[in-house]
């Protein structure tokens, strides 16, 4: 089976940037508890404090989808418009080597 790899950046509006963090950092403990989480990690970059990165790795793309379809997922998507500039950037890489 093929691992699933995501990287999703996050750019918090100016002055929005805790506001975005706490929630953020409020997925981590829960989502490494998911059936398929392989890895949930939470970066903030030292040289912008508004941009985040989740780095994740899942066993399978439908554990993936049922992560995203999870309630906590589903309650950040409509804040999103409110504290960042913008959707998050989504990228989903294969696992191929």
């Amino acid at each position: 089976m093929k691992t699933i790899t995501v990287v999703a950046t996050f750019q918090a509006k100016p002055g929005q940037e805790a506001e975005l963090k706490n929630p953020l950092v409020s997925l981590v403990a829960p989502t490494r508890q998911e059936a398929g989480c392989i890895n949930y990690d939470l970066h903030q970059s030292p040289e912008d404090p508004a941009k985040f990165l989740f780095h994740e790795n899942w066993a399978s793309q439908a554990q993936l989808d049922a992560h995203l379809a999870n309630a906590q997922i589903q309650a950040l998507l409509p804040r999103v418009g409110e504290l960042c500039t913008g959707f998050p950037d989504i990228v989903v890489w294969e696992k191929i080597g």
